[in-house]
Formats: structure tokens, C-alpha cells, sequence
């Protein structure tokens, strides 16, 4: 059977990121504690600076959509939900 239409790199497993050595500053306590329980201190950090940026590109987007939001937000109180007379529920 032939399947059309499939990418091929979806097919192919994502590939490891690169990484940099960096230097970063952190609490001895907290430091301490994580390496006692065997936490990967990368890994840990990576994973922190991960949600920091979802976080901050979230907020970048509904700053830069405010207007966009506010007029579909005020339409819909003007006007009720689109199509809300075809709703099942």
C-alpha cells in the first residue's frame, strides 16, 4: 500500500539538540540539594529556560493581538457567538 502525501522528515526521529557549555550563576543551597538528588543540573536549567521563554512569547502575543482580541471580545458581546443558533450543546 502506497501512502501519498507524507513528508519524509516527519518520519525520521527529531534529532538530538546542539548544546553549548555556559556559565551560570546559581544558590550553593539549591545546587547542593539538586546534585544530593541526583538531578540533572543541565537538563533542570534547560527545562526552567524552556517554560521562561513559552511564557514570555505568550505574553509577547497577546500584547502584540490586544486590539485584534478586544474587537472580536466586544463583538461577541455585541453581537452573541457566531453561528451559536447552530450549537448542539
Amino acid at each position: 500500500m502506497r501512502i501519498l502525501g507524507v513528508c519524509m522528515t516527519e518520519l525520521t526521529p527529531p534529532s538530538k539538540p546542539k548544546r553549548k557549555a555556559t556559565n551560570v550563576s546559581l544558590d550553593v543551597d539549591l545546587l547542593r540539594e539538586a546534585k544530593s538528588l541526583g538531578i540533572n543540573i543541565s537538563r533542570s536549567a534547560e527545562l526552567g529556560l524552556r517554560e521562561a521563554l513559552a511564557k514570555k512569547r505568550a505574553e509577547l502575543w497577546k500584547q502584540e493581538n490586544k486590539d485584534a482580541l478586544e474587537a472580536s471580545n466586544a463583538f461577541v458581546e455585541a453581537n452573541g457567538i457566531p453561528l451559536a443558533s447552530h450549537r448542539k450543546f
